[in-house]
């Protein structure tokens, strides 16, 4: 039978039961709107969103004014002393309802994020289930955190597209179990339907949360300067969160500001080629499009072989493709290793990225290519990208300090330990990273030299949840570190430190 897109993921189909569960969030027209003031209303100024999946318009981004965002804030804001004073087992019990509600949803969802930000149906399910599951735990845990702490007030959120739910929304309703008013922006590159359906069932169920759509910098004036936001929990890239810093340790408000870094992987004195298959299998979840993606292989030279052996047998068996297609109506998803990246603006910059390197004189290890099989007949596929990998970066290329946040890999050989901490550690801080070698006890030695927060001996290591810390060295995190009870004590105050990257001292997870 020909490819179609499968009638269970179709975007109308699913769209229609949006409507069915959330008719709040759409106006007379049809149109989506934004949560303020603790009602669904104005549609702004609506932009046309396209899915990166065939290029499709999903609808339109209801992209509010500074002016109206400030008004959100403000109400926001109003709504943070009664919430404070409310008892915490009806918090509790308002959050368990609107996990309660979530959990049917979650299917729908996840089939969702796979249009909306181009997952395949499994990670898009993964997404909504780590964050209804993460936050039962603190439903369930939360008690103990709170004892000698207040709430801030109201805390703003601002987040990548790329885990709406697992960070953002989970996120937004520890901080309302906390006693916290929360207002959220929708990530303007997608997710904005999803996490209206979500928003709307936490309104619901009482929950203090706001969330509104516009330009970053539109709304920076509202969401991070404006006097009623107490707290600010960032997610994106370097640049932004270094500027967010400055101004708001001037304003000496509480944030959490998580960025990029070059996430390095050592291998050393190593043979278990297999261990490492597996790690690069499942370093390939999403297309790298994550704060925690390994991209750069630091290799002990006389190793090489063996890896690119490896290396090459697993990136060659990735299958990148439209995750919406099956072979026909009722056949399952064909198994991806992931679909696009969000857009093609990020596809076009990996190009360039990859073409500078080459330019600047690394050398070609893997230029993938699509599969035809795995598209619709001229589909529009300006967001793919194949796997590319390259070795030799040389210092003046772009990707030798930077992130690409996609699928290129950079290998760097080393003939000393030295040099191979000194090549993990070129991004001055990152968030995790791993080290792998036969000899386990000095992968442990030399995973403290590693400047990375979280480093995994002959393991990787992700960004976790629940009651495992997670946060960031020198430029890849400044402010509160989060996760376990510290995500509590970040939008909470008491007479106990906030353990963070602060202007005034860096503590390490060690320290924690």
């Amino acid at each position: 039978m020909p490819k179609i897109v499968s009638p269970q993921v179709e975007f109308s189909f699913l769209l229609r039961q949006v409507k069915e569960h959330a008719p709040e969030i759409f106006d007379q027209e049809g149109r989506f709107l934004n949560l303020l003031e603790g009602r669904w209303q104005e549609p702004g100024q609506p932009r046309a969103f396209h899915s990166p999946v065939d290029g499709s318009e999903l609808g339109a981004l209801p992209l509010l004014s500074q002016d109206v965002a400030l008004r959100a804030v403000a109400a926001a804001k109003a709504e943070a002393p009664a919430w404070a004073a409310t008892d915490l087992a009806e918090r509790q019990r308002r959050v368990r309802d609107c996990l309660d509600q979530l959990t049917p949803l979650a299917d729908l969802i996840g089939k969702l994020l796979m249009w909306e930000i181009g997952k395949t149906y499994a990670l898009g399910f993964s997404d909504i289930d780590r964050a209804i599951d993460g936050a039962r735990w603190y439903v369930d845990h939360i008690g103990p955190m709170l004892q000698g702490r207040q709430p801030i007030g109201l805390v703003s959120n601002i987040a990548s597209w790329n885990y709406p739910f697992s960070v953002l929304f989970h996120a937004v309703l520890v901080q309302a179990l906390a006693g916290n008013a929360a207002i959220a922006k929708t990530p303007t590159d997608g997710g904005f339907i999803s996490l209206s359906l979500a928003f709307a069932i936490a309104r619901r169920c009482g929950l203090p949360v706001s969330l509104v759509s516009g330009p970053g910098a539109a709304l920076s004036q509202a969401l991070v300067q404006d006097a009623h936001v107490d707290a600010l929990s960032f997610v994106g890239g370097r640049v932004g969160g270094r500027y967010i810093a400055d101004g708001l340790t001037q304003q000496h408000k509480r944030y959490m500001l998580e960025m990029e870094g070059v996430n390095a992987y050592g291998v050393w004195n190593f043979s278990n080629w297999d261990l490492l298959a597996q790690h690069l299998r499942k370093g390939y979840d999403y297309g790298k499009q994550r704060c925690t993606a390994y991209v750069r292989f630091v290799v002990e030279r006389r190793l090489f072989p063996q890896f690119l052996e490896t290396y090459l047998g697993v990136i060659k068996s990735l299958k990148v493709g439209n995750p919406t297609l099956v072979d026909g109506p009722y056949d399952p998803l064909p198994e991806l290793a992931f679909g696009p990246v969000i857009n093609a603006r990020q596809a076009e910059d990996l190009d360039r990225l990859y073409a500078n390197a080459l330019q600047t004189g690394a050398t070609p290890l893997y230029d993938g290519q699509l599969d035809d099989a795995l598209f619709l007949p001229g589909q529009d596929r300006s967001a793919y990208r194949a796997p590319r990998a390259l070795v030799g970066l040389p210092r003046q290329s772009e990707l030798y300090y930077k992130e690409p946040f996609g699928p290129i890999d950079s290998v760097v050989l080393v003939d000393r330990v030295e040099e191979l901490v000194g090549e993990m550690n070129i991004s001055n801080g990152a968030l995790v990273a791993a080290v792998v070698s036969d000899d386990a006890a000095w992968a442990a030695r030399t995973a403290k030299e590693i400047r990375a927060f979280k480093v995994g001996v002959n393991a990787l290591r992700s960004r976790g949840d629940r009651a495992e810390a997670f946060g960031g060295l020198g430029e890849s995190w400044k402010g509160a570190f989060v996760g376990g009870a510290l995500l509590v004590e970040a939008v909470t105050q008491g007479y106990a430190p906030v353990l963070g990257n602060y202007p005034d001292a860096t503590l390490l997870p060690e320290k924690i």
